[in-house]
This record gives C-alpha cells, sequence and structure tokens, in this order.
C-alpha cells in the first residue's frame, strides 16, 4: 500500500513537472502579452481661417465620409474680401490697358522718329556733297548737320519713351504686375471662402466633439478629432526576454476584451527601437544605490489584417487587446 501511494504522488510530480514543461516551452514558442492596445490614425480638424461658427453638421461619435461637411463658419467677410479683391482686379486691368496705349503711342513715336532721322541723314549726306563740289556754303552743311543731330536725338528719347512704357507695362497686360498682384488677392480671398466650409478629409469617426455654433475659432485651433477608418493596429508591449524570437511578418492572434471570444488576425509590423520607459514623459533615472532591475518591456507593431465580420464590433481605439505571437517557424528551419 506504502509503495502504491509513492508510485502515485511520483506520477503527480512527474505530471506536474511536465506541464510546467509544457507551459514554459509553449510560452517561448508563443510568446503573448496583455499589455496591447488598439491603435488607428487621429486626425485633429482644425479651421485654415478665423472666423465665427455658424452651422455644426457632425455630432459626437458619428461617422462622416470623406468630403462630407464638419461645421461652416459665416462666409461674409470672406465674400466682402473677394468682391474687393475682384474690384482691384479690374482696377488694374484698367491701369494696364492705359498703359498699353502708352506703348502703342510711344512706338508710334519711335517710328516717326526714325523716319525724321532717315530724312535727315539724306539731307546731310547730300549737303556734305554739295560743299564738297564748293556749290553750297558751309553754313547750309552746319544747317544739315543740325538737323541730323537733332533728329537723331529725337529717335533716342523716343526709344527710352517706349522702354518705360513697356516696364511699366510688363512684356503683356497678364504679367503687368498690377495685375498679378491682383490676380493673386483675388485667389487668396476665393481660397478664403472656400475654407468657410470644412470638410472630413478622411473618412471615419468625430471624437472629443465640443464645438458649438457661435464659437470664434482661430486657424490652426484644434476642435475636435476624427478616428481614421483605415488602417487599425496593436502597439503590445512584449517582456525583452520574448523578443529573440519575435520576427516582423510573424502571424499574431489577437483578442480583443471588449469582445471576448472574438479573434482578429494580425502580422507583427515592426519592433521599438528602445523600451516604453526610455520614451516616457519621466525616463527613470537608475544611477542610484536602491536600484532593483526590472524586466523592460519594447512595443511591437502589430498591424491588423482583418476586422470582425460583424459590423456591430466596431473597433475602439484604446481598447485593451491580448496579442500572442506564433514563432513556431523558426523552430522548422
Amino acid at each position: 500500500m506504502k509503495n502504491v501511494k509513492s508510485l502515485g504522488l511520483l506520477a503527480i510530480a512527474v505530471l506536474i513537472g511536465a506541464g510546467l514543461w509544457w507551459w514554459w516551452e509553449h510560452g517561448k514558442t508563443y510568446p503573448s502579452t496583455d499589455d496591447a492596445y488598439l491603435g488607428a490614425n487621429i486626425v485633429n480638424i482644425a479651421p485654415e481661417i478665423a472666423g465665427r461658427v455658424i452651422d455644426v453638421a457632425v455630432v459626437e461619435n458619428g461617422y462622416v465620409a470623406a468630403g462630407d461637411v464638419l461645421f461652416r463658419l459665416d462666409p461674409d467677410a470672406m465674400t466682402a474680401a473677394v468682391d474687393l479683391a475682384q474690384a482691384q482686379l479690374d482696377q488694374a486691368t484698367q491701369v494696364a490697358g492705359v498703359a498699353g496705349s502708352d506703348v502703342t503711342a510711344a512706338a508710334a513715336q519711335v517710328t516717326n522718329a526714325d523716319a525724321a532721322l532717315r530724312r535727315a541723314q539724306l539731307d546731310f549726306d547730300r549737303n556734305e556733297r554739295l560743299f564738297r563740289l564748293g556749290d553750297i556754303a558751309k553754313a547750309a552743311l552746319d544747317q544739315a548737320t543740325a538737323a541730323r543731330d537733332q533728329a537723331e536725338a529725337q529717335k533716342q528719347a523716343a526709344e527710352a519713351a517706349l522702354a518705360a512704357a513697356r516696364d511699366q507695362l510688363g512684356d503683356t497686360g497678364e504679367q503687368n504686375a498690377g495685375v498679378r498682384l491682383a490676380l493673386a488677392g483675388l485667389k487668396q480671398a476665393q481660397l478664403n471662402l472656400d475654407h468657410t466650409t470644412v470638410l472630413a478629409p478622411t473618412s471615419g469617426w468625430i471624437a472629443n466633439l465640443t464645438l458649438r455654433p457661435g464659437s470664434y475659432v482661430a486657424p490652426g485651433q484644434q476642435l475636435f478629432a476624427l478616428v481614421e477608418e483605415g488602417a487599425w493596429w496593436v502597439d503590445g508591449n512584449f517582456k525583452e526576454t520574448d523578443l529573440r524570437r519575435i520576427r516582423p511578418g510573424q502571424p499574431v492572434a489577437l483578442e480583443i476584451d471588449m469582445y471576448s471570444g472574438t479573434k482578429v488576425k494580425g502580422v507583427v509590423d515592426s519592433i521599438g527601437a528602445g523600451s516604453g520607459a526610455v520614451f516616457s514623459l519621466l525616463p527613470p533615472e537608475n544611477a542610484t544605490g536602491n536600484w532593483v532591475k526590472v524586466t523592460q518591456r519594447f512595443p511591437v507593431r502589430i498591424r491588423i489584417e482583418d476586422t470582425p465580420d460583424d459590423k456591430a464590433l466596431q473597433l475602439r481605439v484604446g481598447a485593451s487587446v491580448t496579442a500572442t505571437v506564433d514563432t513556431s517557424a523558426l523552430d522548422a528551419k
């Protein structure tokens, strides 16, 4: 009887030892952590111009598609700015038109001066030949010379006036500096008017909404958040002793705490370059006499490959997750 009890106790001890060994080996092959959380891209919504809110078209936790209206600002001031910019463009165009007329008139003056210079040069050449033959007096040649010099000076003055007119006009009416400035002002005013209606940059869910009609907002002021519908991931914090077997591309079984029993497939995307403690707001200071060695945890980014088929099981940022990595492929090599 005593031997039977001894054998029973021995068998129990063997079974416990075998169970512990199996648990230890399973933990090495399938490292797991419950220090993991769902993540997604969060877009902070902010206006590009200042103004007073006249309409909020979304609600807290509501779904919006890309391009949907989020809220509107009072457009009256921006509409007036567009009208003013349009008037300034019209005025600049009129000024450019006057400058164009000045160029035309200056070009005609150059043509006339050029013709007068040619006539004066012909008179000078004829009088010079006659003077050499002794047919005219020196006074007549001097008079022809003065007329030629005067015509040449008038042509130079006309060309200078034409150059000045062209500089004021520009190469074309659209390239006139005043017209370009007015066009830029009109474009900016139109952009500001368009920005009075703020659209959703992507599809997702509204979060942290406190905006109400009547509020005055400033450019770049963060008003609420939009949780993007696209890519979802899990940030799992694994013990440093587990990292030696974890590799990018390994499959991961994910279980979301809020939907107990629901399994989601994932893949290891990347492994953090530093522990969570290193990048915390107050990193630990270990250069003290009371230092205690603690196993560090490193973030592992896990890409979610599929989402629950049940549309009621909506993924939510920050939800707790249990992540188990399958590293058995390393043993098969």
